[in-house]
């Protein structure tokens, strides 16, 4: 038996003459008609159809000679299917602008725009409205006087609901329908000025509450052949409790009591980075009350261990929804979500917490966005916006927010501008509601993410919050991120983190001959004749993430693999990250010199303390040096030319200087005073080297650090020109200094007379 269909067309293509042309899969049998009459929505077109599975697209008059819909807009329907819980559909509608077969009337857009219509509404104190691209009002944002707004960006759906714990769970589709009770976004105009945005004031829903959205067409048929689906808010900032359903979540950001309200973020020549796994940096520690969580840090910043250690800024690891429990070996790149704090760290209060706290102890906080891929797992966004019908079944396309592939999952689609506007949102939205510093952006190479988009990201943001911290993994790194220099991203330095995993394994490294003396002053010189154009584009690191460390990459050499060997060449990578030109960043752990490989994130927290660690002891004052003294923090785009800097020492120079062999050092003048003046030496050779040092001023010179220990001048020591392994020089020299094998000096000038 047949079946009988009615389509409506909207006829927006201005033909005088509609008609309906329709082809049948596997038969060459076609059908020329003509419309039966009009509705209020356009031309109707009643169908008597030889096959259930057909295809059909709308012209001019009939016959092939007039003008046609383009072939773009080619439309394909299954009014029956083979599951016994399809429904039937027999009334469809059209758009001429769309290729999207809509199982109910389609909403007529309002005729305000939605920046006008938001413009009415007083959102929440401490709540962002996002605003990137437009005055856009997406996701769940509680008002002044309650209630909550909804909107939901969808430029192919029909009809957009929003349900919840306010309205019973009522929607289309519900197994008790109590239409009454459905809660129905309006459409309004957008991005581009077309309509694609849908809000709606929910008066009854409040912070706390759960909900999805409803769409109906321009989406993926379900399991009873609907051409509806419910959707997690793509700016969901927090899910609910059951991981099954991932529901979004009303949250409230103007509920938590803030206390930095004199906080500046610091300039990036103050920067020490300090990159962390919110899950595995308290995890092995039975003396915190709230292991691998915000909270766990949290204990960890107001007991003071972060000022003892010296760095300055916290570089958290991804915070955003991921699908999965947490582990050893869970790193949190794979996110799902990116304005949604992952559950298992806490409440989106226990991070807000977290930065108020480190805040008041004058600790920055940056954190990871991951905006070149997403899950392959639970995964909202896939196929939530079809760009046309067929993706649906086509496995190789996952929807307007992604394009192609990546090694770690579904590529984002980050050179499409509303795509940019959701993941420009989402930093805003951290930067306002959670008060964080700055971000570090994973994997930016042009491989992976589309560089128009990086830079504008940049430019917004600094916008939007001046003082942002922006960083960047680009590798390998690329010169455009450097934007003017100044105002550009801070890049992890490849070149410094090859050339010193080869020097301190005194091998090859990743198959690449680093272990020369090639390039060898210039990752100490912020990498500036490689990439840079001033030193904040170059995080420095020997640590992270991603790499093993120092221990474990020298143990591969087998000539090394000594308990003593490893600590040395241990001290030696990170004393290298504190005095190089540029940001340095050390790894969660690596001040314990922890042997781990690379991918890990757990480590044994010291029995009895940091303190009981000798590691510690002597990384804790060196990091401190580098806080403390501006010659260590030199910065701008060429400081050898302002006399802030100048080479003493390397194996370009004559044999007295460092001649032919593996060694560096080097003259820092911040100011105009002496007493600012230091010098830095280090030696990569394996045995000693005796040098001559061009100090630059006459006077004691202190040794503050080098391998074995750190001690600096009062308060912070007791360092004095009385030390024995104090320099003495009567005219700006000292001859004959023994650099022993894998050392490293910093002297600072203290007086002039002895």
């Amino acid at each position: 038996m047949g079946t009988h269909v009615s389509i409506h067309y909207d006829n927006s293509a201005g033909f005088s003459d509609p008609y309906l042309w329709v082809w049948y899969t596997g038969s060459a049998v076609t059908d020329d008609l003509k419309a039966t009459g009009t509705d209020g929505f356009g031309s109707v077109f009643e169908v008597d159809l030889k096959r259930s599975d057909f295809s059909f697209k709308f012209k001019d008059g009939p016959g092939t000679s007039g003008a046609w819909e383009g072939p773009g807009l080619d439309r394909r329907f299954r009014p029956l299917k083979g599951s016994p819980d399809a429904l039937v559909m027999t009334e469809i509608w059209c758009r001429a602008d769309k290729a999207f077969v809509y199982p109910t009337l389609p909403a007529a857009a309002q005729v305000d725009t939605a920046a006008n219509f938001l413009r009415i509404l007083t959102p929440a104190d401490g709540v962002y409205l996002p605003d990137t691209g437009a005055l856009s009002g997406l996701g769940a944002t509680p008002l002044k006087g309650g209630g909550v707004l909804f909107g939901l960006y969808h430029p192919n759906a029909g009809r957009v609901f929003v349900f919840g714990s306010f309205n019973s769970w009522q929607r289309p589709g519900h197994d008790t329908t109590q239409p009454g009770k459905f809660r129905e976004l309006k459409l309004y105009r957008g991005y581009f000025g077309i309509p694609n945005t849908w809000l709606l004031v929910v008066p009854e829903a409040k912070p706390g509450d759960e909900y999805k959205f409803c769409v109906q067409g321009g989406v993926a048929s379900d399991d009873k052949g609907r051409f509806q689906q419910y959707f997690t808010d793509p700016y969901a900032r927090e899910l609910g409790p059951d991981y099954g359903l991932n529901n979004s979540k009303v949250v409230d950001p103007g509920a938590f009591a803030w206390t930095d309200q004199h906080w500046q973020t610091p300039d990036r020549s103050k920067l020490i980075l300090y990159e962390m796994s919110v899950y595995g940096f308290t995890e092995g520690d039975k003396g915190i009350v709230n292991p691998g969580k915000f909270a766990g840090i949290t204990e960890r910043i107001d007991a003071g261990y972060f000022n003892d250690l010296g760095v300055t800024a916290l570089a958290l690891m991804p915070l955003s929804e991921y699908p999965g429990p947490q582990g050893s070996t869970v790193l949190g790149y794979s996110t799902s979500l990116f304005c949604a704090v992952e559950r298992d760290f806490g409440s989106c209060d226990d991070l807000r917490h977290l930065v108020d706290s480190a805040h008041g102890k004058g600790l920055a906080v940056i954190l990871d966005q991951v905006f070149n891929h997403t899950s392959n797992d639970f995964n909202p966004l896939y196929k939530m916006i079809l760009e046309h019908p067929g993706e649906e079944f086509n496995p190789e396309e996952g929807g307007l927010y992604f394009s192609g592939k990546t090694r770690w999952g579904n590529r984002v689609a980050t050179e499409k501008e509303d795509v940019q506007n959701l993941l420009i949102d989402a930093c805003k939205l951290m930067l306002v509601e959670y008060h964080v510093d700055g971000f570090r952006f994973d994997a930016t190479h042009t491989d992976w993410m589309d560089h128009g988009f990086v830079l504008r990201l940049a430019r917004e943001l600094s916008a939007f919050r001046p003082s942002v911290i922006l960083i960047a993994e680009n590798l390998p790194n690329q010169q455009d991120l450097n934007r003017s220099g100044y105002d550009g991203f801070s890049q992890w330095s490849d070149p410094f983190h090859d050339k010193m995993k080869a020097l301190l394994r005194e091998a090859v490294f990743d198959n690449s001959n680093f272990y020369n003396a090639d390039k060898l002053a210039d990752i100490f010189y912020f990498s500036k004749s490689l990439y840079a154009a001033h030193t904040n584009n170059a995080v420095n690191y020997v640590e992270s993430h991603d790499e093993s460390s120092v221990s474990y990459e020298v143990k591969t050499n087998p000539v090394l693999d000594q308990p003593a060997t490893k600590e040395r060449k241990a001290r030696l990578g990170l004393f290298c990250t504190m005095v190089a030109l540029g940001t340095p960043m050390l790894y969660m752990g690596g001040e314990f010199n922890v042997e781990r490989d690379r991918n890990i994130v757990s480590f044994d927290w010291p029995d009895q303390g940091p303190g009981s660690n000798g590691f510690y002891r002597w990384a804790s004052r060196l990091i401190r040096l580098r806080r403390r003294y501006p010659a260590l923090q030199v910065s701008g785009y060429s400081p050898a030319d302002t006399g802030q800097f100048a080479w003493i020492l390397g194996p370009w120079m004559d044999q007295r200087h460092g001649g032919g062999n593996l060694v560096l050092g080097w003259r820092l003048w911040p100011t105009q005073f002496a007493h600012d003046a230091m010098v830095v030496l280090l030696n990569f050779e394996n045995r000693t080297v005796n040098v001559d040092l061009e100090l630059g001023a006459r006077g004691t010179w202190l040794k503050l650090a080098d391998a074995d220990n750190a001690n600096d001048i009062a308060p912070e020591g007791n360092n004095s020109v009385n030390d024995a392994a104090a320099l003495k020089s009567s005219d700006g020299r000292f001859g004959g200094f023994d650099l022993p094998s894998s050392s490293c000096f910093i002297y600072k000038w203290e007086r002039g007379e002895w």
